[in-house]
């Protein structure tokens, strides 16, 4: 096929899957279904689609393209503080759980698929071991739960990749080379890990000092800054590949330390576009890896025999992993306060609804489907990959059952369960009165300095308008969050900035205004918008 015609092809099926995205995305609003489950179905229904080409992805770039942004941005959304009160729970489901799932997976997948030979059912194990943080938190987004439960899922989703992606590598090694060390594999595995951790630590300080650096010298804007953080999970990802310890762990680590340090090295406006440029990356990642799944699988479904033999297996290893995930969690949860009962909390022994909400909360999703996607096509003698179809196949399954089974019915059973979140609303409005308070304390620090009425007169002007809003947000205290009044508050706010976005349309409809006038008031409008909602 002539190049110009291939490049054609491959813009327009990248076309066609951006389409696609939006389109699922719009009927997964309109259902109100969270957004990963909607682009499974998708990607599900693109299988079986008629006239549309099979295709296949470079395994050598899967993790390239995918892994770096997700781990780099699950590091940057961690609560560090939630992470350490929460670490013995969550080392106990992102490192116990995951090496129990793949080695039970492992021992059942061999006896139920022999040809996948044990080094096959080992990668397999360990790419449907890691549950997907983003699928949970999808469905908990429509639903308030107790915020520990999701310091737990996200702090689990954090470490649980790393953990598994790093048994991963060594099974697939095996079964490229055909050799295996239990030995060596246990040494290398500390290794990578501990190497993994410190090179993330010596990126994320480089990353705050150059910022830094950069900012002195007035080197940097809000686009440069979101530059960095977008090439920076590439570049650390392939130098620990590079230098063989887990680009995985790296990679997460670094985002954990410069997010921690985004308040002193980020200006205000660089913040506000991060989040905005993440959510969208994320969102068209999830999307993409998911459809392009369904146009891998084509080739798979083309032979029905295949898909009736191979079904069943992914049917059981899917229940499998549910089960598996239950019967870990409660033991996990109430032995280790038996035998140390200081390590029960103030709050008393956790309660086994919220366990329960964990437990089903075992979501796969993007990460198992890169890592079957990512799978070498043939070993190190040139002979294809073992069983390769067929585990991901077994892989899509399990995806596929886990998020739309268990993911559509954790709804339902939160109400079930009567499971509260928590009085977050209260909580916020008591930090926006401490910080203006910070502020009003400040602005009264600086009143020796003030040389002129004019300054007097702006101070007075902030003063009171420091001083309503602490007034309006602690009448809210005093008699509890007054829902119906809050939301009034909000719509005559919502009603006055209408008005003024209407008052500079007309100026900049008119030509009294030019647009670069008009964007810039836009914007400060919106943000005012944000922040009141």
């Amino acid at each position: 096929m002539p190049p110009k015609r291939r490049s054609v092809q491959a813009s327009s099926l990248l076309l066609g899957l951006l389409v696609a995205i939006v389109a699922v995305a719009a009927l997964a609003k309109r259902l109100s279904m969270p957004y990963p489950i909607a682009f499974v179905l998708g990607g599900s229904l693109l299988a079986f689609a008629p006239n549309l080409p099979s295709f296949e992805l470079d395994p050598n770039v899967v993790f390239l393209i995918f892994l770096p942004p997700l781990l780099y941005s699950g590091g940057w959304a961690t609560d560090w503080q939630a992470f350490k009160d929460n670490a013995r729970s969550i080392g106990l489901l992102a490192v116990g759980l995951v090496v129990f799932t793949t080695g039970v997976v492992a021992v059942v997948a061999h006896a139920v698929a022999p040809q996948l030979g044990w080094g096959g059912a080992f990668v397999l194990g360990a790419i449907v071991s890691p549950p997907d943080a983003v699928a949970a938190g999808a469905v908990f987004e429509r639903f308030s739960v107790p915020g520990r439960i999701m310091a737990i899922l996200d702090g689990e989703g954090l470490v649980n990749d790393a953990t598994a992606l790093v048994i991963y590598r060594f099974a697939v090694a095996a079964v490229v080379t055909g050799t295996f060390s239990a030995t060596h594999a246990g040494l290398a595995f500390v290794g990578v890990s501990v190497g993994g951790v410190l090179l993330g630590l010596a990126a994320g300080y480089l990353i705050v000092r150059g910022t830094l650096l950069m900012r002195r010298f007035d080197l940097s804007d809000y686009l440069i800054d979101n530059a960095i953080q977008l090439l920076a999970p590439y570049a650390i990802y392939l130098t620990g590949e590079v230098s063989h310890v887990s680009g995985v762990l790296a990679t997460v680590t670094a985002g954990v330390f410069v997010s921690r340090n985004a308040g002193r090295i980020y200006e205000p406006e660089g913040r506000l576009v991060a989040f905005a440029v993440w959510d969208l990356l994320i969102f068209l990642l999830n999307g993409l890896v998911f459809l392009l799944i369904g146009l891998h699988l084509r080739s798979i479904f083309a032979d029905p025999t295949f898909a009736a033999r191979e079904i069943w297996i992914g049917v059981g290893i899917s229940a499998l992993v549910i089960v598996l995930r239950m019967l870990w969690v409660y033991p996990a949860t109430y032995l280790p306060l038996v035998f140390f009962p200081k390590w029960i909390p103030p709050t008393g022994w956790p309660k086994w609804n919220n366990v329960f909400v964990v437990g089903w909360s075992g979501m796969r999703g993007i990460v198992s489907l890169a890592g079957a996607l990512a799978l070498p096509l043939v070993t190190a003698d040139g002979t294809p990959f073992p069983a390769r179809n067929e585990i991901l196949f077994i892989t899509f399954c399990v995806i596929f059952i886990t998020l739309v089974f268990q993911g559509l019915a954790l709804i339902p059973i939160i109400r079930w369960l009567r499971i509260a979140g928590d009085d977050l609303a209260t909580r916020e409005i008591e930090v926006r009165v401490a910080a203006l308070r910070a502020g009003l304390d400040r602005m009264h620090a600086l009143e020796p300095t003030f040389q002129s009425t004019e300054e007097w007169e702006v101070q007075g002007r902030l003063v009171g308008e420091y001083e309503y809003r602490i007034a309006h947000l602690s009448g809210h205290l005093d008699a509890g969050v007054d829902e119906v009044g809050v939301a009034f508050d909000h719509l005559i706010q919502e009603e006055a900035l209408d008005a003024e976005r209407l008052e500079i349309t007309r100026l900049r409809d008119s030509g009294e205004i030019p647009d670069e006038i008009f964007r810039k008031i836009q914007y400060d409008l919106d943000l005012a918008s944000e922040r009141i909602n």
